[in-house]
């Protein structure tokens, strides 16, 4: 932890700084760009917006909904996001191995909630039924003692299991 505390503030840097910062001082550059190189040389734009006061009001009006819709189209009518969290997965080993354990866990989880489910009810297992447990179990300690946090063998599960899962459902 203590290695990693000049990186952990250059991570936070970095993430202030264009988050919040660079956000605020681009939006300011570009209104005054616009206005002083644009608009105010030509006179029709002139008559539109007849001073810098006025031209931010109108842009903060009309551009703060069209950014609104335009950051709602990136996240859910578009494939651009999915495309950046496909992404994200593939270079991200920690993201990547959660999302495998946790699909792992579901599916043992669903298959003993059957079988307890059975019980409950008072059914006797079927040999098949326990077989198939025992299978899983098998590939899932197969799998989990053969892989290290690399990207290899995660991401192969992730490819096979899931990305093809969220791309047909799209």
């Amino acid at each position: 932890m203590k290695s990693s505390l000049a990186f952990r503030c250059w991570f936070y840097f970095r993430t202030g700084w264009s988050t919040y910062f660079v956000f605020a001082l681009g939006a300011i550059n570009t209104l005054t760009i616009t206005y002083f190189l644009a608009i105010d040389n030509y006179p029709v734009l002139k008559n539109v917006f007849p001073t810098f006061e006025q031209y931010v009001v109108i842009m903060i009006v009309v551009g703060i909904p069209v950014l609104i819709i335009l950051g709602y189209a990136h996240y859910k009518k578009t494939k651009a996001f999915r495309s950046e969290m496909d992404v994200f997965i593939e270079s991200n080993p920690y993201q990547r191995r959660n999302i495998v354990n946790s699909t792992i866990l579901v599916s043992l989880t669903m298959k003993l909630n059957e079988m307890m489910f059975k019980i409950a009810k008072n059914e006797k297992l079927t040999s098949k039924e326990i077989e198939e447990v025992e299978k899983l179990q098998k590939e899932v300690k197969k799998f989990t003692d053969d892989r290290k946090l690399s990207p290899k063998k995660d991401l192969e599960f992730v490819k096979k299991n899931l990305l093809n899962e969220f791309s047909d459902s799209t």
